[in-house]
């Protein structure tokens, strides 16, 4: 038995696995455009071999200029009986090659509403889970997944405030106070590992490396110029998203979410977006709300694993 990262000859059994999508995010389509943009990469692939054939194997996903992967996007298996030993050592193996210090990783799913009905999903599902529980990813995290469509209207532009751009020590501070009583498992989770100030310049340096555009952001004040927000449009390799927004906590209870989610949604249509997508958690009732109120559509949801807090 071998674990090693892939390399360009393993290409054709790479894309035989895909094939076997199964509840994997990986399509053959999928990753070619990312190997191409660098959100997938060899180093970042690893294979289970035995007697010189690959068995099973791990792709994982990253920003293209990082140095480690965040997140699990698919996990194949080739061979016969029960793939879940097989998968947990490929998993050890390619967790414990990241550095003590680096941020953990993740797991994603993304399925359709109705998941839990499909038996087949459920089982491939299962499967996957109690591979990545054996390294300690137990922590479970559902998210609602909505978009929006030029077809369901635009909402209500915000008449009770004003939206303006700021430099990246205003977007820490608004991002510290807004993490307060967070209802967002992530921001909780981060904040207990690197503390609130750190946490924050964190999320600040993952929103500046997605392909939205930073002159997007803009902080949100009331008549009173009081500072109650902010507002983040901007995208993945998928299309624009709804990328963060936030209440500080003296001005909750207002519906200004509602205010920050319009004003999201109008910069974005106005560059064009035939689309906007938004994850919440199940758990943040007022921001599945806010969605709810403006137009857009739960389309499917996204499991996240994870390892547990200390």
């Amino acid at each position: 038995m071998t674990i090693r990262t892939t390399v360009e000859a393993d290409l054709d059994t790479i894309h035989a696995l895909i094939e076997q999508q199964s509840v994997n995010t990986v399509t053959l389509e999928r990753y070619t455009e990312y190997v191409a943009k660098g959100y997938y990469k060899h180093a970042w692939t690893w294979a289970y071999e035995e007697n010189g054939a690959i068995q099973a194997l791990v792709i994982w996903w990253g920003f293209p200029g990082g140095e480690h992967p965040f997140s699990i996007d698919g996990l194949y298996y080739a061979g016969d009986g029960d793939p879940v030993p097989v998968w947990t050592e490929l998993l050890k193996y390619a967790v414990a090659d990241r550095p003590a210090d680096a941020e953990p990783p993740e797991y994603h799913f993304f399925l359709e509403p109705d998941w839990q009905d499909r038996p087949e999903v459920v089982a491939d599902l299962d499967t996957r889970t109690r591979a990545a529980a054996a390294i300690g990813m137990t922590a479970v995290t559902d998210r609602l997944r909505y978009e929006w469509k030029p077809a369901y209207g635009l909402p209500e532009r915000s008449t009770r405030l004003t939206f303006e751009p700021a430099d990246d020590e205003a977007f820490v501070d608004v991002f510290m106070r807004v993490s307060e009583a967070s209802l967002d498992a992530a921001t909780a989770r981060e904040i207990k590992r690197l503390g609130v100030e750190q946490a924050a310049r964190e999320e600040l340096a993952t929103y500046k490396a997605m392909p939205g555009d930073r002159e997007w952001w803009r902080l949100a004040y009331d008549a009173d110029r009081e500072l109650v927000g902010f507002a983040i449009p901007s995208a993945n390799p998928g299309g624009p998203v709804v990328g963060y927004l936030g209440v500080v906590p003296e001005h909750r209870g207002k519906r200004l979410s509602d205010d920050l989610l319009a004003e999201i949604t109008h910069l974005l249509a106005e560059t064009g977006a035939e689309q906007i997508r938004a994850d919440t958690d199940f758990g943040n009732v007022p921001m599945a709300q806010s969605f709810d109120r403006l137009g857009y559509r739960v389309f499917a949801v996204r499991r996240v694993l994870s390892f547990p807090e200390n």
